[in-house]
């Protein structure tokens, strides 16, 4: 469904409603803002886009209360506001509408909508007035275009209807400015359109709309304005006759990166395929089945938005996640695992994206860490072998450059690099034949990431076939040899050679 907007009323003509000025903003020593500035004018869709990482839920965050900026100022009406919870800005008629939504599903749409602020009548009896709050629900129900009984459990409604009640919530609290983060992520296309139309009529009521989104389809049909964000600074804007998906790829992606366009082909073209798939598909993915497959001696990255099923493709091969459809092959043999221990078996390894609550036992000691996925190597009549055990761990220490003064150390005390290498360390003593990486540095320093690349390009130098999944978009076209580009679950496209490049890279992974 196409829609038609008129041009922004000129900031020359109106005052912005909202306003960020040099907002700052750092977690842990990394610089997620750095002296970001945005205007918000009323009755505007104004789209914020970016890479992952950009700063976008980070900055929205801050404009609707939920954390305090370390810099720069936020002004309500040419006011400088202070929020210090999202109490704070709602009251000022700000509302943050996550991407996961805050909704209560065994309580009715009338319940949710009045949930802490509930009509009461009998003085100190404090009765609910249930037909009070079902009539007022009917009138903020109407204004987003659902007709469902305000009696209706919440658990009942679909994705798109949850949605529109979570806006409905928040014009109940007076919303001027509903910031909206990735609000159609969990839609079918009907509930797209109809959210779109909502987004129009309350735009054209006077309501700002803030509307995060990967989708550039989307925003090119319903923002008046864009604001793109890169490594936590503006990256500039576009007016409406501006908007245009190439125009706003070349934003997100920026000229700052060195060109790395110039490929030779993969030398490892000739080799056999390790890892082949056909039309896999998994459990709660809507989209078409993958194919692919990794050579020997390969590095094979994988690119793709948040939320682009690149994590469950990786969990499907893992045999962690079922598999609904096709078929995958090991060195040509069929592999159909029915849990995790039988990939890891026929040499099949992952490596987590989240290390810590899935990867490490972090109160257990590097040695034990090591051992746990070795201990057919390091045990005689199921007895480990401290010797061999003592050994695995000295090796590893010294071959991966694990910065620790014993094997014996929890490795919940070392650093998120050296965590990292641990985890490399205990797969690579399980001898893979296909090593499938999440995010392979995420989290750790630029000292350790160069060891960590040092190590990938070495397991391949050795026949070790690699999927590489990362969101570092520096590092897919540093290390790949070829790059293939998953968009809402499905695989939108395959690039090698010299059409390696992040802007390639970019209009796959948001559908152009």
């Amino acid at each position: 469904m196409q829609l038609e907007f008129m041009e922004s009323t000129s900031s020359m003509e109106q005052k912005p409603i909202l306003e960020a000025r040099m907002v700052s903003k750092r977690f842990h020593g990394i610089q997620a803002l750095d002296r970001v500035s945005v205007e918000i004018y009323p009755g505007e869709v104004l789209a914020i886009i970016g890479e992952n990482g950009a700063g976008k839920s980070t900055l929205m965050k801050i404009l609707s209360g939920v954390y305090i900026p370390d810099s720069g100022s936020i002004h309500v009406n040419g006011n400088e506001v202070s929020f210090t919870n999202p109490a704070d800005a709602m009251k000022l008629g700000i509302g943050l509408i996550h991407q996961e939504l805050n909704l209560a599903e065994n309580l009715s749409i009338a319940d949710n909508l009045f949930l802490g602020r509930e009509i009461t009548f009998g003085g100190i009896f404090r009765l609910l007035s249930g037909s009070q709050m079902r009539s007022q629900s009917r009138l903020f129900l109407s204004r987003v275009g659902l007709n469902e009984d305000p009696s209706t459990l919440v658990g009942d409604l679909s994705p798109g209807q949850k949605q529109l009640v979570e806006i409905a919530r928040s014009l109940s609290l007076n919303g001027k400015v509903l910031i909206m983060d990735e609000p159609t992520s969990s839609l079918s296309q009907k509930e797209s359109d109809r959210l779109e139309k909502v987004i129009k009529e309350l735009s054209s009521s006077g309501v700002s709309i803030v509307y995060i989104s990967h989708r550039l389809g989307e925003v090119q049909k319903i923002a008046d304005r864009v604001v793109a964000l890169k490594d936590g600074k503006n990256a500039g804007g576009l007016a409406k006759r501006e908007i245009h998906h190439d125009s706003m790829v070349r934003m997100m992606v920026g000229r700052e990166l060195e060109n790395i366009s110039q490929r030779a082909p993969s030398k490892h073209s000739q080799q056999p395929p390790r890892l082949r798939v056909t039309n896999l598909n998994y459990a709660g993915n809507s989209g078409k089945g993958a194919s692919f497959q990794v050579r020997a001696g390969e590095i094979l990255g994988m690119a793709g938005l948040v939320g682009a099923g690149r994590t469950e493709l990786a969990e499907t091969l893992f045999g962690i996640r079922p598999r609904t459809a096709g078929e995958v092959f090991l060195d040509e043999k069929e592999f159909q695992p029915a849990s995790a221990g039988d990939a890891i078996q026929e040499g099949l390894l992952l490596l987590p994206e989240d290390r810590r609550h899935h990867g490490l036992i972090l109160t257990q000691s590097i040695r034990n860490n090591l051992s746990l996925p070795n201990l057919g190597k390091l045990s005689n009549y199921s007895i480990i072998n401290k010797q061999k055990e003592n050994q695995l761990a000295s090796e590893s220490i010294r071959d991966l450059r694990i910065k620790t003064t014993s094997a014996g150390k929890e490795v919940g005390l070392l650093s998120g690099g050296n965590q990292q290498k641990v985890v490399f360390a205990k797969w690579i003593a399980a001898g893979p034949k296909v090593f499938i990486l999440d995010e392979p540095t995420r989290g750790v320093d630029v000292g350790s990431k160069a060891e960590i690349y040092e190590i990938m390009r070495r397991l391949a130098s050795e026949g070790v076939a690699i999927l590489m999944i990362s969101s570092d978009m520096e590092e897919i076209l540093r290390l790949s040899d070829r790059v293939l580009v998953l968009h809402e679950g499905s695989l939108s496209g395959e690039l090698s050679g010299s059409d390696i490049n992040e802007e390639a890279i970019m209009k796959l992974a948001t559908g152009a």
